[in-house]
């Protein structure tokens, strides 16, 4: 692959964050898959992605420094995205007595929680978050964890590949 510059990588960034975003809407209102807590949080951090790559998009990024800090600020969303992801397939993958009891709604949380303890709770998981909704026979974290990896290796490619330039 021959990429001329590091701006074309968060092109492509911007591209993945989008099309996850677009893909993560497709399956809530064309498929009726009810999104949990942690899949709204891995559609945020898709989102982020997004718009951090837009933001990334409107500086220049000639030294190999900008490109490493730009690298690192596009990553924040996937990294946090990613690990959320992985939770949700660790909680999926938990025998049915040892899955965490349902618990509030995001809206309700979001509504009566401290910030803070909010993010706790979620991160935590619930029982309805432990239930395995697949698009095209693949658990829907995995799609997660695969568009995060691929922003993440693409961005830190793009990084190394740049880096006498």
């Amino acid at each position: 692959m021959c990429i001329k510059n590091y701006k074309s990588i968060l092109w492509m960034t911007l591209g993945l964050g989008l099309l996850g975003t677009a893909g993560s809407f497709i399956a809530q209102y064309g498929y009726g898959l009810n999104p949990c807590p942690l899949c709204i949080f891995q559609r945020v951090s898709v989102m982020g992605v997004a718009i951090f790559s837009i933001i990334a998009l409107l500086f220049p990024i000639r030294r190999w420094m900008s490109r490493v800090l730009t690298g690192i600020w596009v990553s924040i969303p996937a990294v946090f995205g990613w690990g959320v992801a992985v939770r949700q397939l660790y909680l999926q993958s938990l025998p049915k007595d040892q899955v965490p009891a349902c618990g509030p709604g995001l809206n309700f949380m979001v509504q009566t929680m401290p910030f803070t303890d909010m993010i706790s709770k979620v991160l935590t998981g619930s029982g309805e978050c432990a239930e395995v909704q697949k698009f095209w026979a693949v658990p829907l974290p995995i799609w997660s964890i695969v568009l995060f990896s691929c922003v993440l290796l693409l961005l830190w490619w793009g990084v190394y590949r740049t880096r006498n330039h």
